[in-house]
């Protein structure tokens, strides 16, 4: 579910949607999203001084809240 709403939010982000890619690292206490977008979009995802993946990070920590996993975010280049 986290995976659908991190793809979900960067498409809407960028201009090449077809790039968005995320990738699951599953541990025991904690899920890990890596997401990659194409090297002209990741200034979109991340946002002047960082807010736009802030707030990204914000609606993951909600989303993933109930399956009582710490669920991080890394945005790779």
């Amino acid at each position: 579910m986290e995976k659908d709403l991190i793809e979900y939010l960067a498409k809407s982000l960028v201009d090449d949607p077809t790039q968005v890619k995320v990738n699951i690292v599953e541990g025991e206490k904690s899920t890990i999203l890596e997401l990659r977008v194409a090297e002209g979009d990741i200034g979109k995802v991340i946002g002047k001084h960082g807010r736009i993946a802030k707030a990204i990070r914000t609606v993951l920590q909600a989303a993933g809240a109930r399956t009582g996993k710490h669920t991080v975010l890394e945005i790779l280049d």
